[in-house]
């Protein structure tokens, strides 16, 4: 009995050793599942790391991409493996991956500290993934699917019912720039928070002019009626045709330059096309080198005859040998060479250099234009009362 314990055991050991583990092709292969699962990093995560000792690979990091991991672990399925890679949401979390924006405008940042850069914005109401914790500090995912740090003061966190709760009720949008929440159903009442364009909250009543509405929190407070329209309603009537984009600009003109603004606050250039779209029913990809990717291509080779009011102007570099482009501007084109974009802030330019807001570096930098209007459901371009329907 003993001398087949001990030959088992040979034939163990040799199995094991003798899998020879090379540890460029691991390297290729998380490289390919990184450029196949999460080729931006912003709006996927998968970060694995390994070591090697003794023949046997542990795999450590996080993703929250179930199939990449999965992908990777049955790659290995002759060798030893560790697994202890984690998968987002984190389990820590429980049932709570699910957030409400509690603020008007809540900042999103690139680390989990107030000093971090600016990522982007999101707006009161708009629906989170939580993806992890790190103490005052959650990991989200927006509707965009783009990925950053929110303070727990701008969110509210909720289990699958809560967040369901909030999904199917009742819900006003608000429809003016900047507005004030009151106490109570009097302008001379105490202020319970701003509120911007936008902004989604739960209605409850009318009272004397105001409508009562609830915070994703509980909060109750009242807003000027006159300032908000039924969601639903305001969804459906939503016309993505150039007058509306025009008008939703136009609305911006003047607001201030901010780098990762998406909000009436401050906007960054391919945070005003998104507010612009999204204000009339279209959900865009986050940043200029993603809203790039999506709409039809306008053919622009031989100068801008083919541009319609409402495409999309893309700005930036191209390297002579490589082709290789980087986007890093965009801007609304208006018609007749006119465009509107933040630049310093909302503002007026033109291609056309017989005209005296005419921007030079503009023409200069120009690479591409690509049409939203036409591809609403396709093509990359989301339409939020789809979205909403699922």
């Amino acid at each position: 009995m003993k001398s087949l314990i001990f030959i088992y055991f040979i034939i163990i050991m040799v199995k094991t050793t003798s899998a020879q583990v090379d540890p460029e092709t691991v390297s290729k292969i998380l490289k390919n599942l990184s450029e196949e699962y999460a080729p931006d990093k912003r709006t996927a995560i998968f970060k694995v790391d390994y070591s090697i000792e003794n023949s046997i690979i542990t795999f450590s990091g996080e993703t929250n991409i179930p199939e990449a991991k999965k992908k990777l672990l049955n790659s290995f399925l002759q060798t030893q493996i560790i697994d202890q890679i984690h998968l987002l949401p984190s389990k820590e979390l429980g049932d709570r991956v699910y957030g409400i924006v509690n603020l008007s405008v809540a900042n999103v940042r690139t680390k989990p500290s107030h000093s971090a850069e600016l990522a982007t914005q999101v707006m009161l109401g708009t629906q989170l993934r939580i993806l992890k914790s790190e103490g005052e500090w959650y990991l989200v995912q927006g509707e965009d699917d783009y990925i950053g740090w929110l303070d727990d003061d701008g969110v509210c966190v909720m289990n699958k019912e809560q967040f369901q709760n909030w999904i199917y009720n009742e819900k006003v949008i608000i429809t003016v720039p900047f507005e004030f929440v009151y106490t109570k159903p009097s302008l001379l009442s105490a202020t319970l928070s701003d509120i911007v364009i936008g902004n989604l909250l739960l209605r409850k009543s009318e009272v004397d002019g105001f409508t009562e509405v609830e915070f994703p929190d509980g909060r109750i407070g009242y807003i000027n009626s006159q300032c908000s329209e039924n969601y639903q309603s305001w969804l459906h009537n939503r016309s993505a045709d150039f007058a509306n984009i025009y008008r939703a600009a136009q609305k911006m003109m003047g607001i201030p330059y901010l780098w990762g603004g998406t909000s009436i606050k401050g906007l960054d250039c391919s945070g005003f096309t998104k507010l612009v779209f999204q204000l009339n029913g279209i959900l865009l990809p986050r940043d200029a080198s993603q809203q790039v990717h999506v709409g039809e291509p306008v053919d622009t080779e031989n100068g801008f005859e083919n541009l319609l009011p409402g495409d999309l102007l893309f700005f930036g570099y191209k390297d002579p040998v490589s082709m290789n482009e980087r986007i890093t501007h965009v801007a609304i084109y208006i018609g007749n060479l006119d465009f509107l974009h933040s630049s310093g802030r909302v503002r007026l330019n033109s291609l056309d250099k017989s005209k005296s807001y005419f921007a030079e570096d503009r023409l200069k930098t120009f690479i591409r234009a690509k049409r939203i209007l036409s591809s609403i459901g396709t093509n990359g371009v989301k339409s939020i009362k789809e979205l909403s329907n699922n």
